[in-house]
């Protein structure tokens, strides 16, 4: 029987497999999954089973889970499809009689009104009602959404339409050491963790920068709207600006603000903090 990752050619997938290795879970027992099998040639190198997986593809997640004991599920990128991939993730996982199916959801995605939620939600929901046990590991904001910005804040400042909302980001590194967590020890099934370290609001990234880089970055706080015009204006399709622009409309309603407790208890130690983020970044 072995662990079966998806999506292992992202960066939380990726990060997952490799928490799992350093926990020592054989070579040979790990699965990562993707539709590019010559991006995970490295994992291969190192003993990793390496299958190809479509979340649009029944057949090829087939066959990609058989002999799976348990999967973690890392969402996919196809905003509005990705529903229609759950119950093909389901329906294969059943066939292969996963007994546990951990799935990378989003911060209180139960009741979030985001836009990146209802996804979400949609996808907890078919595997509550598949009788799988499961863990839905909700993951609240990323460092990663802002360290590659840096540049550009240093540059102009910070902008965004998040108020003094405060968010509960955390390191991608850690959320994925938390799913290898749940998947290498006993006690998780059918529950829901809502992941995230300290908050922080983006006026107090924009102080956290300006400290480190010695420089002042302000943080301009715009009405929603605006901010869409910001950030096409910048290059981004319509679309996806709208998307970015509606979580930091939800994150000044609290909806991304979680208790730090599930992810220091999964983890075993204090989650990397935004300042240890923005000093390895700069």
């Amino acid at each position: 029987m072995s662990i079966v990752v998806t999506g292992a050619t992202g960066h939380l997938g990726r990060l997952i497999v490799e928490s799992l290795l350093r926990r020592g879970v054989p070579a040979d027992q790990v699965v990562a999954l993707g539709r590019d099998t010559d991006r995970l040639a490295d994992l291969a190198e190192r003993g990793v089973t390496v299958r190809r997986a479509d979340y649009n593809d029944p057949d090829s997640l087939r066959a990609a889970f058989a002999g799976a004991e348990k999967l973690a599920f890392v969402s996919g990128t196809e905003i509005g499809r990705r529903v229609e991939q759950a119950r093909n993730v389901v329906a294969a996982a059943k066939e292969a009689g996963v007994e546990l199916i951990a799935y990378t959801s989003i911060a209180k995605a139960d009741t979030s009104s985001l836009i990146l939620a209802v996804d979400h939600r949609g996808t907890e929901q078919e595997i509550a009602a598949s009788g799988l046990p499961y863990v839905f590991l909700r993951n609240s904001w990323y460092f990663e959404n802002y360290l590659p910005q840096l540049p550009t804040y240093l540059e102009h400042g910070v902008a965004g339409a998040a108020g003094d909302g405060r968010i509960s980001a955390a390191a991608r590194a850690d959320y994925a050491e938390a799913a290898a967590a749940v998947l290498t020890t006993g006690g998780h099934a059918n529950r829901v963790y809502e992941l995230g370290a300290a908050p922080l609001t983006l006026t107090e990234l924009a102080e956290e920068i300006s400290r480190q880089a010695g420089r002042h970055v302000a943080y301009t706080d715009l009405p929603v709207e605006k901010y869409v015009e910001v950030l096409v204006d910048a290059g981004l399709p319509r679309a996806y600006a709208e998307i970015l622009a509606d979580g930091d409309r939800g994150a000044a309603q609290g909806e991304l603000h979680v208790a730090a407790d599930d992810l220091a208890t999964l983890i075993g130690r204090r989650p990397a903090t935004l300042a240890e983020a923005i000093r390895a970044a700069l």
